[in-house]
């Protein structure tokens, strides 16, 4: 391989022999971490009514995990990068794993938010490390296609899965079993990765903590999150909802201001600035919008609408499921080295677009194999497809040093992107649920035409919000043409991923 002038050959870090082991128990902690975001929400009618939880509480048994969660990710990726990933990462499955036995045992409303919270805080210390301990394991170009793509696979389809488990638990076990199934999944993760994950030993950053940044980030994403999250029940014009989201716009304008200024940043704006990881975040969070949105409106119309169980919708997300895993360990995978992950992220989300179109002829009587089983497929192909190398792009090109905080922020962006999705699809279809019922309320004169005026309202109000999914996953394809330029990887070390050096490093390649 010739030389090129004034760039110093650089040999490839010998790969870690255990990475591939490694890889088992960082997908099992991320997945994980992802059932649970759907997990409890088959379980919670359950919940609500033997622990005696009221109507008008019953939503922060998702908000406290929610809040503790997306609030504290930023401070979860720093300590990933203070105290080393694979301890962050062993001390927050230990602590989810207590979180979960605490709230399986919960044997009142207090707590069973604390065991939320409690689960949300050391999720996002879990979270960060574990992506950021693939960005540093796996420095091959074709061997990190492989990793990211099961791990985008995992990242897609985890919380379908849970739609799956938590029926199956609720209907034949107990809701309690939806706490207590993280325990086995922690406690063999913490084991292998105790015995197997390795990083690099430069990889740290031993910088003194930024305290006013951890303050303004947390107080600014939780106002953030709890602002989406309260304009669902109370209304976008509520003093309460519109003096969250002024809060956090002031916290959050400070918090970047002093990222600016002080000597070692909590969140180094390098890390937003690169037009590669911002084009990721920013078309991820539009990306999950769309999604969860699609999660909530799909459950409740086969619940409700079909008459499925909770076992038979979850097992109706399957095909989804599959989708994504094909686009993201066949397509992704093969594709990453061989094209700009662009051409994979824009048509990737496009494809979803399109599956996404097909589930606005929503009705009443609509066949399930005739369109939501083939919307299902072409959503999970192109969400796998463009989740793969939306992963490995989270941490491209950054210091080894600061891996932690540039994959919380993928996470961030996810987070903050779901609660968006729920509660601004969610008013979108009430609001659209609402003026059907209004205008067609004379012509329903017996309970049954009633009845089932009501289950139309649905489904034209799930069918309106679902047509700015579709507009919200175009924008997110548009996003990631536009801004991610990055070519593909030509083989050797990936940049950002535990070389040590202080920025990017490649091996010299002729492209033939």
């Amino acid at each position: 391989m010739p030389k090129i002038a004034g760039t110093p050959a650089r040999t490839a870090p010998t790969p870690d022999p255990g990475r591939w082991k490694a890889l088992v128990f960082i997908a099992l902690a991320q997945l994980m971490v992802v059932l649970d975001a759907t997990i409890v929400n088959i379980a919670l009618p359950s919940a609500q009514q033997d622990l005696g939880i009221s109507d008008g509480n019953r939503q922060w048994v998702i908000t406290a995990y929610a809040l503790a969660f997306g609030g504290l990710l930023l401070f979860g990726g720093r300590i990933a990068d203070l105290w080393g990933r694979k301890r962050t990462f062993v001390v927050g499955l230990a602590g989810f794993a207590a979180a979960s036995a605490l709230g399986g045992a919960a044997t009142g409303e207090a707590t069973m938010l604390g065991a939320r919270a409690l689960q949300g805080a050391f999720g996002a210390l879990l979270a960060p490390a574990a992506l950021s301990l693939l960005a540093v394991t796996f420095t091959d170009a074709k061997e990190r296609a492989k990793a990211f793509g099961i791990y985008g696979a995992i990242a897609g389809g985890g919380g379908a899965v849970g739609l799956i488990l938590g029926g199956f638990l609720t209907e034949y076990l107990n809701w309690r079993w939806t706490f207590f199934v993280n325990i086995p999944f922690a406690v063999v993760a913490a084991v292998g990765a105790y015995l197997v994950v390795r990083e690099p030993a430069d990889g740290r950053n031993r910088s003194p903590l930024d305290v006013p940044g951890v303050i303004l980030s947390t107080l600014g994403l939780v106002a953030l999150v709890y602002g989406f999250t309260r304009a669902e029940s109370e209304g976008w014009s509520d003093a309460g909802t519109v003096g969250l989201f002024v809060g956090s716009a002031v916290l959050l304008a400070a918090f970047v201001l002093t990222e600016a200024r002080v000597k070692s940043p909590l969140l180094p704006l390098r890390v937003l600035t690169d037009r590669n990881r911002g084009g990721v975040y920013l078309s991820l969070g539009l990306a999950v919008i769309a999604m969860f949105g699609l999660f909530l409106f799909l459950t409740y119309y086969l619940q409700i609408v079909k008459g499925y169980s909770p076992v038979r919708t979850g097992f109706a997300f399957l095909p989804m499921i599959a989708g994504m895993i094909v686009g993201s360990t066949q397509i992704g995978t093969r594709l990453m080295t061989r094209v700009p992950p662009r051409l994979l992220m824009a048509p990737g989300f496009l494809t979803a677009a399109v599956g996404m179109l097909f589930l606005t002829r929503l009705e009443i009587g609509t066949s399930y194999t005739g369109l939501i089983l083939p919307a299902q497929l072409l959503l999970g192909l192109g969400m796998g497809t463009a989740f793969m190398p939306a992963m490995s792009l989270a941490t491209h090109g950054v210091d080894p040093r600061d891996a932690g905080v540039a994959s919380a922020m993928v996470n961030t962006s996810q987070q903050v992107g779901g609660a968006i999705g729920t509660a601004l699809l969610n008013t979108i279809a009430a609001s659209a649920t609402t003026a059907y019922l209004a205008d067609h309320a004379a012509g329903a004169t017996t309970p049954a035409a009633q009845k089932l005026l009501q289950l139309q309202g649905m489904v034209e109000g799930y069918a309106a919000a679902i047509w700015w999914a579709v507009g919200i996953l175009a924008v997110s394809a548009a996003i990631a043409f536009a801004l991610i330029n990055t070519g593909k990887p030509e083989g050797g070390v990936v940049a950002g991923s535990g070389t040590g050096a202080d920025d990017e490093v490649r091996i010299p390649v002729v492209a033939h």
